[in-house]
């Protein structure tokens, strides 16, 4: 794997990417201009790891039902978080279904 413009290896910044799930991905998306690899898991994890937080959100105003929903969500987010940290360490630009195609069309689109 080469460098990204960050000066860290491109597989680091993809992993690192996901670590504060969105907000990393926000970080990673302003200070990436090369590696489509790291912008590509940026934009993934601002997609998944932002609608996971909005559903969170919307189900914790659910009594009983809302919050054992989220409560599962959560341990898919944590399960998803690991393979996707574990897969962008690895150099492997891993694609979540939606979320990976969608990613993969932003970075195509928005290539310098």
């Amino acid at each position: 794997m080469g460098r990204s413009s960050t000066g860290l290896t491109e597989n680091t910044a993809g992993l690192l990417c996901y670590v504060l799930g969105w907000i990393s991905g926000i970080v990673f998306i302003l200070l990436e201009r090369e590696s489509d690899f790291v912008r590509f898991h940026a934009v993934q994890s601002i997609i998944i790891f932002g609608v996971i937080s909005i559903a969170n959100a919307v189900l914790d105003w659910l009594p009983v039902i809302g919050w054992i929903i989220s409560v599962a969500l959560g341990i898919v987010a944590f399960v998803l978080w690991i393979v996707l940290m574990v897969k962008a360490g690895r150099g492997e630009k891993y694609k979540v279904r939606w979320a990976g195609d969608f990613a993969e069309k932003w970075v195509s689109e928005h290539t310098s």
